[in-house]
């Protein structure tokens, strides 16, 4: 069985659903933090999330994955002069993976078979407008973070180094998963994610049965079970695409940009990047849903999204940072 688990079959866990939609919708919200319980389906979202993402328009051959061929890298000689259509790419970067490994760095067959400093890309090249997923993110070495860092600040990967000086555009939607008895994350890195979710193991007898038997239909009667789920893939799939087109037409209203304000501001949130990551969350919420207007039935729904990750630790709440958004939503947005 090649093909992965489909994303409409994991049983729960809407919410870490919602928030990947999410990002397919707008990718400028800044990728998802997940964390929880092991085999709660966060790698399997992963996993199954190029199904749901539209098609691009890519250079043939370019390992940066250029929309146009004015855009190729100058040191790319093996892109061609044709577009084509490719799947969104999603790449893994493994915990283990070397500084080289993810920057890229000096071809060294191209240097000793021909005596050229060629460069390899890496993952960062291939992940370009697609999705960079890190399982374990918590557990990432500081000097990754810090390269991640800079990256995700410029949009773009710089390599200097063994007679070398690359450049290429490095913009990507960042997906972290990970255990929070494992280690905490990098404030920094925690900032550099647009949404976060707290995912935990179905409570009830019936979501574990049903959970059970999809697996057991998955594996006992693969081509059929696919061809159900498919379907629904391919429909979350048109519901992305046509939300990119009604997302260039939702304005904010100066009332839901007050609402936004007043809820950042009881909350005590960090900085203004909760604002603004809010806006475009509701905004997207608008129009995967098709709605003509940004309400506050958008703002309540991702809410607790954007900004439980940007709370400030308070030592006399025992409430968790998801308790104390729901709670000010709730005085805030009656």
């Amino acid at each position: 069985m090649t093909d992965p688990f489909p994303f409409s079959a994991i049983v729960g866990q809407d919410e870490m659903k919602l928030a990947m939609m999410l990002t397919a919708v707008d990718p400028s919200i800044g990728g998802v933090l997940v964390f929880g319980d092991r085999g709660t389906g966060k790698s399997t979202a992963v996993r199954a999330l190029p199904a749901l993402l539209p098609q691009l328009t890519a250079v043939t051959g370019c390992p940066v994955n250029s929309e146009r061929v004015t855009d190729v890298p100058d040191w790319a000689k093996g892109a061609g002069t044709t577009t084509h259509r490719i799947g969104t790419p999603v790449v893994d970067l493994p915990l283990g993976a070397s500084e080289d490994r993810v920057t890229g760095a000096l071809d060294i067959e191209a240097a000793l078979t021909r005596g050229e400093k060629a460069f390899q890309p890496g993952l960062l090249a291939r992940a370009n407008r697609g999705y960079l997923y890190i399982d374990e993110v918590n557990l990432l070495e500081d000097h990754i973070v810090d390269l991640l860092l800079d990256v995700a600040q410029s949009g773009e990967n710089v390599v200097e180094r063994d007679g070398l000086s690359i450049r290429h555009p490095a913009r990507f939607v960042l997906v972290g998963s990970g255990n929070p008895e494992e280690g905490e994350l990098r404030p920094q890195l925690l900032d550099r994610f647009g949404l976060s979710v707290e995912v935990a193991s179905p409570k009830t007898v019936d979501d574990r049965v049903e959970v059970m038997k999809r697996r057991h239909a998955y594996e006992s009667d693969h081509a059929a079970f696919m061809l159900r789920w498919q379907a629904e893939d391919a429909a979350v799939r048109e519901r992305i695409v046509t939300a990119r087109e009604t997302l260039k037409t939702l304005d904010a209203t100066d009332e839901v940009l007050q609402d936004i304000a007043e809820l950042c501001l009881k909350l005590g949130a960090d900085g203004l990047r909760g604002e603004l990551t809010l806006l475009k969350a509701a905004r997207a919420y608008a129009a995967y849903r098709n709605d003509t207007a940004i309400g506050r039935t958008h703002i309540r729904e991702t809410a607790t999204l954007a900004l439980r990750h940007r709370l400030r630790r308070d030592p006399l709440d025992e409430a968790g940072s998801g308790a104390r958004v729901a709670r000010v939503l709730s005085d805030t947005l009656a």
